[in-house]
């Protein structure tokens, strides 16, 4: 379970990263920092349901305090 919650973030991290690389780098009619974008925005959407999935399953549960 953590390394898929790890991999899903290193995921939207390299994401982030090729976008800011796209955005400095490409020219202007460009459409791979949208693509990016698309991207980073659907794995955080996989990750949020993943996370809600654990918590029904109970292989997550809230944190102590």
């Amino acid at each position: 379970m953590k390394l898929i919650l790890i991999a899903i973030l290193l995921a939207i991290v390299t994401s982030l990263a090729s976008g800011l690389w796209f955005l400095a780098k490409d020219d202007q009619g460009s459409t791979r920092v949208l693509t990016a974008l698309k991207i980073r925005v659907g794995l955080s959407a996989i990750l949020i349901g993943f996370l809600i999935f654990g918590y029904f399953q109970g292989w997550i549960s809230p944190a102590a305090s």
